[in-house]
């Protein structure tokens, strides 16, 4: 399994970073490769990605927690769809907490494990999922600002 969780701290209050990273469709403004969010109801939300050759591909996530306006945490639902020779399971978590009076302190983490023989690829699963994390607090930065001490 590969978990990796990274900070960021930026410089706005947790309601402002929260409009961003709680409306679920506002990913495509921060989740790297998501071109937009489709279907937000009843918990579930899809994305629309795009890979490195330009094709679309669908993920479909489930809320798995969700404490307004502190965190969320969603499932990707990867039985029957073309994630499944892969991946045996998927998730993220965006976690905001109060960093002085103006500043927040963002904490989002991805954790995937995978399936058969992609299980050997360990490091670079990781490195790989750094980079997106890495990415994702990068988006929230250039829309937030950094805060500097």
């Amino acid at each position: 399994m590969a978990t990796v969780s990274r900070t960021r701290a930026l410089a706005a209050p947790p309601d402002a970073v929260w409009r961003t990273v709680g409306d679920l469709h506002q990913l495509a403004r921060w989740w790297p490769k998501v071109l937009r969010v489709e279907a937000v109801r009843d918990g579930r939300f899809t994305e629309v990605l795009q890979t490195e050759r330009g094709r679309d591909v669908r993920a479909d996530f489930v809320l798995a927690a969700s404490e307004p306006p502190r965190t969320w945490t969603a499932d990707q639902e990867v039985e029957g769809t073309p994630f499944e020779g892969v991946l045996a399971a998927a998730r993220k978590s965006v976690l905001l907490q109060p960093a002085g009076a103006d500043g927040t302190v963002v904490t989002i983490t991805l954790e995937r494990r995978m399936r058969g023989m992609a299980r050997l690829g360990g490091f670079m699963l990781r490195t790989a999922t750094r980079r997106q994390v890495d990415s994702a607090l990068d988006n929230l930065e250039e829309l937030h600002g950094p805060l500097v001490p």
